[in-house]
């Protein structure tokens, strides 16, 4: 993989720093899932999102921390918080700045970037902390609101890379 980590500041509305940055996370934290959802009322986010949680301890175990990301304004993804009490970061990223720096997919060109409904799709990072550098070891890009690797798959990533 040769994509670079970036780095970013956004606000928290659940648990861990606030606001959220890779840099804030503790050392113990091994790796980092970033999920870039689509928007507010994308349900298949909203199912991920809960699914996640139900699953946390399995990404605790392997010292990975979960990271949700909205491209929407604060107020709205704290409505998802109080929704469904998260467990783990949930980012507002209201000017997709997270998003743009790790080219979450944008359908439907210059109508995707004025519409997160035609254009944002689902994406999925996976950040290596160990080591010198942090680097990013696992990237899925949705081609639809539908294109998301299952949870067990991502796990399968963070063990196939903790063995290097």
């Amino acid at each position: 993989m040769t994509e670079r980590v970036q780095e970013f500041s956004l606000p928290n509305v659940a648990v861990g720093p606030n606001p959220f940055s890779l840099s804030a996370l503790s050392e113990d934290v091994s790796f980092v899932v970033l999920f870039f959802q689509r928007d507010y009322y994308c349900t298949n986010c909203r199912k991920q999102v809960q699914q996640l949680a139900d699953r946390i301890d399995e990404f605790r175990e392997r010292d990975a921390e979960v990271v949700s990301i909205v491209p929407e304004p604060v107020e709205r993804v704290e409505q998802w918080q109080e929704s469904y009490d998260l467990p783990y970061p949930l980012l507002a990223d209201p000017n997709t700045e997270a998003g743009d720096a790790y080219d979450q997919p944008v359908r439907f060109g210059l109508l995707g970037r004025f519409s997160d409904f035609f254009g944002r799709m689902p994406e999925v990072v996976i950040i290596d902390r160990r080591g010198t550098e942090p680097k990013v070891v696992y990237v899925h890009r949705g081609s639809s609101t539908f294109d998301r690797p299952e949870i067990d798959e991502i796990l399968d990533e963070i063990d196939e890379s903790s063995q290097t």
